[in-house]
């Protein structure tokens, strides 16, 4: 089985600022299987915290039962301190929720949408400040049914804030939306965190994990494959950085194998290729320079959280298999 990855210490954001969301031992089973079986993790006040993995990992029932939506068979969880069961309305009162098919009368429109779920609060944000924020001001006579998919999501980030929350729980956000929608909907997310919320995002999309998350958890098979900083599980997990070139002459491997920042090298034709850690680059070249080698057609490409997902759900995959 693949090793998990660790949490690294002191991340700016991490759960040691101040744990906004506390999960220990999370166990949550259904007629056809278990959704997650020893989940544990923490969220830090001020994070956007992502939570990954493959369709049926247990994701959604993850953030369903730290919501109160569902009840746990085992396990403690505490969101700002309460328990979600027992706490039910306080929890409703301070954290907002976008799930991944929540959905709404066509012929509503978006301001009424607006201020009927104000009215469920003590405290509301105000919802035209709220739209005007979130690019919806020209939109709040229009029909739900009229909106954008960009727009539809806009307004369900507005419905999550719309109780002042300090907590924001979005699910599959970006789900079917085109790529400019997207990463308009990134710019809104970071709003929210700016705005002194903390977020749990439940994505599949690796390139939106990198780019928003402080952490991201890797969920798989309903347990924890992975629990670290985008850039960290890519390091640890995703091969390092992968260097190509052509040498000007003929080139044994000893001359890059002895060096501590070499983990492998593999031949592809005329080319060579370096995979390491750490500053490989710079190790490299300047033992090809001390061999009196020149690179040729230099490539470098540093691992992402991609490369980190399909490895650890890959050797998984083969660790359960019979």
């Amino acid at each position: 089985m693949a090793r998990v990855a660790q949490e690294s210490p002191a991340v700016p954001g991490s759960a040691s600022s101040g744990a906004v969301v506390t999960v220990d031992h999370l166990r949550k089973t259904y007629a056809e299987g278990i959704g997650v079986q020893d989940v544990s993790f923490s969220v830090g006040r001020g994070e956007i915290f992502g939570i990954i993995g493959p369709n049926g990992a247990g994701k959604t029932t993850t953030v369903e039962c730290i919501s109160g939506m569902r009840t746990p068979q085992s396990g403690v969880i505490r969101v700002l301190g309460l328990d979600p069961q027992t706490d039910r309305a306080t929890i409703r009162e301070r954290v907002g929720v976008q799930l991944q098919e929540s959905q709404l009368q066509p012929f509503v429109k978006v301001g009424e949408i607006l201020d009927l779920f104000a009215s469920f609060y003590r405290c509301p944000a105000d919802p035209a400040e709220l739209t005007d924020a979130l690019g919806l001001a020209a939109k709040r006579g229009a029909y739900f049914r009229r909106l954008s998919g960009g727009q539809k999501q806009r307004l369900s980030i507005a419905l999550a804030l719309i109780g002042n929350p300090q907590l924001a729980i979005l699910d599959e956000l970006t789900t079917g939306l085109d790529p400019q929608a997207r990463r308009d909907t990134w710019e809104l997310i970071e709003h929210v965190r700016d705005r002194g919320v903390t977020v749990i995002l439940v994505t599949h999309y690796m390139d939106e994990a990198e780019r928003l998350c402080d952490r991201v958890l890797l969920i798989d098979h309903g347990t924890v494959a992975a629990l670290d900083t985008p850039a960290g599980l890519a390091q640890r997990a995703g091969g390092g950085t992968h260097l190509r070139f052509v040498p000007s002459i003929p080139l044994a491997d000893r001359v890059l194998t002895v060096l501590p920042e070499v983990s492998e090298i593999a031949r592809e034709g005329g080319r060579i290729r370096v995979t390491g850690t750490g500053d490989v680059v710079t190790a490299v070249i300047r033992a090809l320079e001390a061999a009196g080698v020149q690179a040729r057609d230099i490539q470098v490409e540093s691992a992402t959280l991609d490369d980190a997902y399909v490895r650890l759900t890959h050797h998984r995959e083969e660790a359960v298999r019979p």
